[in-house]
C-alpha cells in the first residue's frame, strides 16, 4: 500500500468509532495505529514516527488535551486534530495553544479531518452567520470547568478546589454525555 509518507495516529476510546476511521484513513492512503489512552499513546510513539494525529478530547477519564501536549511535545511538527462531541470555546482554544492543528466537533467525517490537517475551509464555513442566541448556563459552566482543568493540568481535586464544588460532583459533571445548546 502506498502511503506517501503518511502515519497517523488515531486516538479514541470508542471502539467502533476508531474502527470507522481507521478503515477509512488507511483506504486514502494512510498507514493507521491506534490508541486508547495516554499511556498507550507513549508505547505507541515508541516504535512510530506519526505525521499525522486525531485525538479525541474525552478520552474516558483522561482528557485528550494531556495527550496532545505530550503529541506536540513529542514532536511540534505533528499535524494534530482534536475531535469532541463536548465541544467550548475554553477547550478549543487550549488544544490550539497546546500544539493542535485543528479542533472539530462531532460528527466529523475523514473529509473534515483531512481538510482540518491541511488548513482547508470550505467557503461556507467562511459565510456561516453568528448566532445571537445567549449562551446558556450548562455551556458557559462546563467551560469554566475546562478552563479550570488546563490551568490545574488536569487535577480534578485541585479543580474542584478552585472552583468550590466537591470533587464527586465534578467528577460527575464531567461524565455526563454534555451537549452544548
Amino acid at each position: 500500500m502506498e502511503t506517501n509518507g503518511r502515519v497517523l495516529l488515531l486516538v479514541e476510546d470508542d471502539e467502533a468509532f476508531a474502527r470507522t476511521l481507521r478503515r477509512s484513513f488507511e483506504r486514502r492512503g494512510y498507514v493507521v495505529h491506534s490508541a486508547a489512552s495516554l499511556e498507550a499513546v507513549r508505547q505507541q510513539l515508541a516504535g512510530i514516527a506519526p505525521t499525522h494525529a486525531v485525538v479525541d478530547l474525552k478520552l474516558g477519564a483522561e482528557s485528550g488535551l494531556a495527550v496532545v501536549r505530550h503529541l506536540h511535545e513529542h514532536d511540534p511538527e505533528l499535524l494534530i486534530v482534536v475531535l469532541t462531541g463536548f465541544a467550548s470555546i475554553a477547550t478549543a482554544v487550549e488544544a490550539i495553544k497546546l500544539g493542535a492543528s485543528n479542533y472539530l466537533v462531532k460528527p466529523s467525517n475523514t473529509d473534515d479531518i483531512e481538510a482540518a490537517f491541511t488548513g482547508e475551509t470550505t467557503a461556507e464555513a467562511a459565510e456561516t452567520p453568528l448566532s445571537t442566541r445567549p449562551t446558556s448556563i450548562k455551556t458557559l459552566e462546563m467551560e469554566r470547568i475546562h478552563e479550570m482543568l488546563a490551568e490545574t493540568n488536569f487535577n480534578i481535586s485541585e479543580t474542584a478546589r478552585r472552583l468550590g464544588m466537591h470533587r464527586r460532583t465534578l467528577a460527575r459533571k464531567l461524565a455526563k454525555r454534555w451537549v452544548p445548546q
